[in-house]
């Protein structure tokens, strides 16, 4: 004869198929009661698994909704969580990530039943598989321009994803499956139970101190001259410098307000709040920068003169000769054929790795040169930019050698 659980603590019952199974109603995250089962081999240690649940619902911990699923919670995730978080290139890129990835993947899993297991496969997946072939990119394409998956015959591209898309990918699912932790609704986050390989990332090696004179003085005379000038002397990032407005220039004063950024997002051209907290930052105004950005204003006025009733005045330092925003890669388009001129292997970006490494190679503390380019902590500025040159090495070697040589 089966044993009686007193009123509430839930029943237990034995199953035709010989094991037990214990049921009681447990506190929902919505703020209902569900009856809900557990199973064991044992009469006992099916109690130990109702007794543990019926714990946790006393203790205001709800339940797991087993009903819904990764893809549902996800959509609500980006609709009512991101978005309201995050800037709006941040909810696009996450959007993307798991509209185009994890939901055609793992949209259909219960959030509750998703295990570690499911995330390593599916990260083996956008690993290993051609995304041209697993999203059909072709299908959309002219049949005249049509290859790999739409090709007939068959001919794939191997177009896979790179290690930092897939360590993206890894880290958007872990912060929706987080804060489902948080909501309780989930007990654990599972994509933390898996590890992923953090990529090698190509830090550039910015510029020297002749070779940043030599581009100041080959720009000196471009219209976007006080571009790189701010970039070099400031370490403003390329969407920082195409942000920048007017109103938040103070040439008396001799400093500026970064406030805004310039970014293309879903397509769009879009303002929008620069990288981090500590990215919104005054700045002071060497005097090379304030008489830069005296002549940058200056032909700018005449440019507007020139355009006329084509000007579209958008308040923005850096503009087109007809006002507009000046689209970000379009910056980049205008620096190629300088360092092409020049024999510089650098990035745009990489102006503001110089700044960085300058400063910090002119003995100026840390704490200083992370406020004056807007780094979001000390050990970005210290582990990413501060290495020494050649110059330093073979220098402090020297150092080393004197000390150990014989006395002679």
């Amino acid at each position: 004869m089966a044993k009686r659980n007193p009123n509430g603590e839930g029943t237990i019952y034995r199953r035709k198929d010989g094991r037990y199974e214990g049921a009681g109603y447990v506190l929902m995250p919505d703020g209902t009661y569900k009856r809900r089962r557990v199973y064991g081999r044992t009469w006992e240690e099916a109690r130990r698994k109702l007794t543990e649940m019926l714990a946790k619902s006393d203790q205001g911990i709800p339940a797991a909704d087993t009903t819904e699923s990764l893809g549902t919670y996800l959509t609500y995730w980006l609709e009512h969580i991101v978005s309201h978080k995050v800037r709006p290139s941040t909810v696009y890129s996450y959007s993307k990530c798991v509209n185009a990835y994890i939901i055609p993947r793992l949209g259909k899993k219960k959030l509750a039943r998703l295990t570690a297991k499911d995330v390593r496969l599916f990260l083996d997946w956008a690993r290993q598989a051609c995304q041209c072939c697993a999203q059909k990119r072709d299908a959309a394409r002219q049949a005249a321009t049509r290859r790999c998956c739409a090709a007939t015959p068959k001919r794939c591209c191997e177009r896979r994803l790179s290690p930092r898309m897939v360590q993206y990918l890894h880290a958007v699912l872990r912060n929706a499956l987080q804060h489902a932790v948080r909501e309780e609704l989930v007990q654990r986050n599972v994509a933390k139970l898996v590890q992923v390989q953090t990529p090698r990332y190509r830090v550039g090696r910015g510029l020297s101190v002749a070779e940043a004179k030599m581009l100041l003085g080959d720009v000196r005379d471009d219209r976007l001259s006080a571009a790189y000038v701010l970039a070099l002397y400031l370490g403003l990032r390329r969407g920082e410098l195409l942000g920048l407005h007017w109103s938040d220039v103070d040439l008396d004063g001799g400093s500026l307000e970064i406030r805004t950024a310039l970014q293309r997002v879903n397509g769009e051209l879009t303002l929008t709040a620069p990288k981090t907290r500590r990215s919104e930052r005054p700045v002071p105004l060497p005097v090379v920068c304030v008489d830069a950005l005296r002549r940058h204003h200056a032909r700018q006025a005449e440019e507007r003169q020139e355009a006329g009733e084509q000007w579209r005045e958008a308040g923005l330092v850096f503009t087109t000769r007809r006002g507009t925003p000046i689209e970000p890669r379009n910056l980049n388009r205008h620096f190629y054929p300088i360092r092409e001129r020049l024999g510089l292997g650098v990035r745009f970006h990489d102006l503001r790795h110089t700044c960085v490494t300058l400063l910090l190679g002119l003995g100026i503390p840390p704490h200083i040169v992370r406020d004056i380019v807007g780094h979001s902590a000390l050990e970005v500025t210290m582990n990413i930019y501060a290495h020494a040159d050649m110059t330093e090495k073979r220098a402090a070697l020297d150092q080393l050698g004197s000390l150990l040589a014989d006395d002679k």
